[in-house]
C-alpha cells in the first residue's frame, strides 16, 4: 500500500512561531506574515482571528496515530470539532486562533504530519489514484514514484517562489483515475510494447478558463520521470506571468506559446535538466501487466472492491460532504489498532477507504464502522462540496448548505458543488457540476449557480460542457430535471458523459430555459441564498489567499539562484565545466539584479553591465555610504563577470571549486545586505551552505588540466 513518510522539519516550525509572535507584536507587516503562514499551510478565513490549517497527505495516506493527532488539535486548539477532506486528499481544520497555530503544527509533527507548502505559490499536495498498490488494473504502485517526487520537490528552492500554485497527480494505469487531464502536471503509468513507463501531461486546470492538459511525453522510462517533472516545473517558474496573477497558471503558457511552442520550450528545459541531474537516483517500482478489469473511477470505489491480492478487498467508507468529527477520527484510529490496519486513505471524492479486508471480515467491519457513524456508499451520495461561504474568503454561495440537499439519483451521478468559479470541488469534472456566482437582474444581485454537464477528468475524458446559469433558489429543480431527462432519454445504460454530448449544449439550454428566466415579479423569490434569511450580497474580503501574496522580487532572485546552484554543483561534479560556468553566471546575474532592484537600480541581462549598474545604484543609494563595505558587492560582481567570460577550456575542477566558493561567499554577503535593508526578508532556504576555507586560487588553476 506504500509506506508513510515523515516530512516534518522542527526548525522551520521554530521560525514560524517567531513570525507569529512578530506579527502579533506588530513587528512584521501583513504581507510578509501572510507569505510565512501560507508556506506553512495556514490560511485565512472569512471569520476574523481564526485560520484554516491544511494538512498535506501525499496520496491521501494516514495511520492511526495521525488520526489521533488530528483529533487532538481539534479538541485542544480549534473552535470547531469537524475537519474537512478536500479533493486534493488534504485534511483541513478550521477555526484555529492564530496564536494557537504554532502549537497545532508542532503537535501534527509528532505524528509525522506536515502542512509545509499546502498553500501558497508552490507545489500543493500531490494526489494519486486511491487504489494504487491494490488495483488489479495497475502497472505499478505509483505511490513509490509519488513519494520520490514529494521528497525531491518539498522545500526545493525551485518551488519556493513560483508564479502561482502547481498541482500534480499520479495514476497507476491508462484509466487515469487521478484525473491528470485537469492537472498542471499529470503522470500516468503506461505499457508501451514490452516496456513500462509513464505518459506525462501538462497544462491542465479548472477554475478560470478550464483547460485540458496536453501530452508532453507519450512515454518516458522511470529513470527520466523526475527530470521531466522538474523541466516542466522549471518552465512554469521561468515563463509564467509574475504580474498578472490571473494568467499565471501553466495552462496559460500552453495558450501563450501554442502546443508546439510549449513542447519546444520543454525540450530545451529538459535537455538542461537531464544534463545537470543525469546521475541522480530515482524511484523504482515493481511493474506488471495489469488486468483488463473494472475501472474503479476517481475517488473511492462505489462498492466493495476486489484487490489484485487474491482474497482481499477494499472497503469504501462514505463521508458525507467530506466532514469528520472528533469522535469519528478517534473511532477510526481505535478500529485500525484493533484490526491491525497500518493505513487508511482519504480520496479525491472526499471519502475514505480501507484495504486488505478478507471476505469473512467485511460484514463485521461494516458493523463496526456503522457504530462510529459511517456507512458504505449509496446510489446518489457521490456529492462533493467545497467550504464556500462557510469559511472561505473567496466563497460567493453557501455550497455547504445546498450540497446536502442534492444527490446523483438512481444513476449514481457524480455531483460537484463549488461556492465560486475557482472550483475547488472540481465542478468541470462531474457529471453535473455547479459553481456559485452573483448576477444582477432587474437591479438586484441574485445568487446563481453556473452548471456544467458531462465532465470526466480520467483517460478518454473531457472537461464538462458549459450549461446555463440558474438562480440558486431553483438549482434543486434544475438538477432534478436533468437527472430525470437522463433516465428517460438514455440508450440502455448510456453513461451521462456520452449522453450529455449526444444531447448537446443547446438542448440543455432549452431544457432549463424557464428556470433561467426571472421575471420582475419573481425577483423576490430568488433574492436569498440557501441558509440565509437576508438578501444576497457578495462580501468584499480582499483577494483570496490560495494564490499567495505579491512576489518579493529579491526573494525570487535568491531562490532562482539557489536552483541554479544545485545544477552548477551537479554539472561540475560530472566535470561539465562549461555548463557549470553558465549556471554560475546565472547565479551572479540573478542576485546582482535582485540587489540592484532593491536599491532602486535596474535589471541588465549582460553580467558586466549588471555589475556596472549595481555599482551605480549602490553609490547613488542614500542607504549605502560610499565608504561602505557593501559597495564592494558590485566590485566582486565585475570580477566574476570577467572570470566567467573566459573560454570554457580554461576551467578545471580546482579553479571552479575556488571560484564557486567565492561566488557563494558573495551570495551570503549580498543576502546579509538585503536583510539589513529589509529586516522581514527571509532568505534562509535560499543560501549556500557554509564550506571549509581553501587556499586562494592561482592563475594556473584557471588553465586546462
Amino acid at each position: 500500500m506504500g509506506s508513510l513518510k515523515d516530512l516534518t522539519n522542527l526548525e522551520e516550525l521554530d521560525q514560524f512561531e517567531r513570525a507569529v509572535n512578530d506579527y502579533l507584536n506588530l513587528q512584521m507587516d501583513s504581507d510578509r506574515f501572510t507569505a510565512a503562514r501560507l508556506q506553512q499551510g495556514v490560511y485565512g478565513q472569512r471569520q476574523e482571528g481564526v485560520h484554516m490549517v491544511r494538512i498535506k497527505l501525499p496520496g491521501g495516506r494516514l495511520n492511526a496515530p495521525q488520526l489521533r493527532a488530528i483529533s487532538d488539535i481539534l479538541e485542544q486548539y480549534s473552535q470547531h470539532d469537524v475537519v474537512h477532506i478536500t479533493t486534493r486528499q488534504d485534511i483541513q481544520a478550521h477555526y484555529v486562533p492564530l496564536e494557537h497555530t504554532p502549537a497545532v503544527l508542532r503537535h501534527l509533527a509528532t505524528a509525522g504530519l506536515t502542512t509545509r507548502e499546502a498553500c501558497g505559490n508552490t507545489i500543493r499536495n500531490v494526489t494519486s489514484c486511491a487504489l494504487s498498490g491494490v488495483c488489479p488494473r495497475e502497472h505499478v504502485d505509483v505511490n513509490t514514484h509519488l513519494d520520490g517526487a514529494v521528497a525531491h520537490f518539498l522545500r526545493n528552492p525551485l518551488t519556493q517562489q513560483m508564479p502561482r500554485k502547481f498541482k500534480i497527480s499520479f495514476s497507476a494505469c491508462e484509466a487515469d483515475c487521478a484525473q491528470g487531464l485537469m492537472h498542471d502536471l499529470g503522470i500516468v503509468a503506461v505499457k508501451n510494447g514490452d516496456r513500462f513507463g509513464f505518459k506525462v501531461m501538462a497544462g491542465g486546470g479548472l477554475g478560470h478558463k478550464p483547460h485540458e492538459a496536453i501530452i508532453v511525453e507519450e512515454f518516458v522510462e522511470e529513470r527520466d520521470l523526475l527530470l521531466v517533472m522538474e523541466a516542466i516545473i522549471a518552465m512554469h517558474n521561468k515563463y509564467s506571468d509574475r504580474v498578472k496573477r490571473a494568467k499565471a497558471r501553466i495552462k496559460f503558457l500552453v495558450d501563450r506559446f501554442g502546443p508546439e511552442g510549449f513542447l519546444e520550450k520543454y525540450r530545451e528545459e529538459f535537455a538542461r535538466t537531464k544534463a545537470a541531474l543525469a546521475i541522480q537516483e530515482y524511484p523504482q517500482g515493481e511493474w506488471r501487466q495489469g488486468e483488463d478489469s473494472e475501472i474503479p473511477g476517481p475517488g473511492a470505489p462505489r462498492k466493495v472492491f476486489a484487490q489484485k491480492q487474491p482474497g482481499l478487498h477494499v472497503l469504501p467508507i462514505s463521508v458525507p460532504m467530506g466532514n469528520l468529527n472528533v469522535a469519528q477520527l478517534r473511532g477510526l484510529a481505535a478500529l485500525m489498532d484493533e484490526r491491525g490496519f497500518d493505513q487508511i486513505r482519504v480520496t479525491q471524492d472526499q471519502n475514505m477507504m480501507l484495504a486488505n479486508i478478507t471476505e469473512d471480515d467485511i460484514s463485521g467491519l461494516t458493523a463496526q464502522l456503522e457504530k462510529i457513524g459511517f456507512g458504505l456508499p449509496k446510489a446518489g451520495d457521490d456529492v462533493v462540496v467545497c467550504p464556500g461561504t462557510s469559511t472561505c474568503r473567496l466563497g460567493i454561495t453557501s455550497s455547504t448548505v445546498i450540497g446536502p440537499k442534492l444527490d446523483g439519483g438512481a444513476a449514481d451521478l457524480r455531483v460537484r458543488v463549488s461556492g465560486c468559479h475557482n472550483g475547488c470541488a472540481q465542478p468541470e469534472t462531474g457529471d453535473i457540476g455547479i459553481y456559485g456566482e452573483g448576477r444582477r437582474l432587474h437591479g438586484k444581485l441574485i445568487p446563481h449557480y453556473q452548471i456544467y454537464f458531462g465532465g470526466d477528468g480520467m483517460g478518454g475524458g473531457h472537461v464538462a460542457l458549459k450549461g446555463p446559469s440558474v438562480p440558486s433558489a431553483r438549482i434543486e429543480i434544475a438538477i432534478e430535471r436533468v437527472k430525470a431527462a437522463h433516465l428517460a432519454n438514455r440508450n440502455g445504460d448510456e453513461r451521462f458523459f456520452v449522453w450529455s454530448r449526444r444531447m448537446g449544449q443547446a438542448w440543455f439550454k432549452e431544457l432549463l430555459a424557464d428556470l433561467v428566466e426571472v421575471r420582475p415579479e419573481e425577483v423576490e423569490s430568488v433574492l436569498r441564498d440557501h441558509g440565509y434569511s437576508s438578501d444576497f450580497k457578495v462580501l468584499q474580503l480582499g483577494g483570496g489567499e490560495c494564490a499567495g501574496v505579491s512576489q518579493v522580487q529579491i526573494g525570487s532572485a535568491f531562490f532562482d539562484a539557489a536552483h541554479e546552484r544545485e545544477y552548477r554543483d551537479a554539472l561540475k561534479f560530472q566535470r561539465k565545466f562549461a555548463e557549470a560556468a553558465k549556471c554560475a553566471e546565472a547565479i551572479a546575474r540573478l542576485i546582482g539584479q535582485g540587489v540592484s532592484l532593491l536599491v532602486g537600480g535596474q535589471k541588465i541581462e549582460d553580467l558586466a553591465g549588471q555589475a556596472e549598474e549595481l555599482r551605480r545604484a549602490l553609490s547613488a543609494s542614500t542607504a549605502v555610504p560610499n565608504e561602505s563595505h557593501d559597495v564592494l558587492l558590485a566590485h566582486k560582481l565585475a570580477q566574476f563577470a570577467a572570470e566567467l567570460a573566459r573560454p570554457a577550456e580554461e576551467f578545471n575542477d580546482a579553479g571552479q571549486t575556488a571560484l564557486f566558493r567565492e561566488i557563494d561567499e558573495w551570495t551570503q554577503a549580498a543576502a546579509e545586505f538585503c536583510v539589513r535593508s529589509d529586516r522581514q526578508l527571509d532568505l534562509s532556504g535560499a543560501l549556500p551552505k557554509k564550506r571549509p576555507a581553501v587556499v586562494q586560487r592561482s592563475q594556473s588553476q584557471l588553465s586546462p588540466a
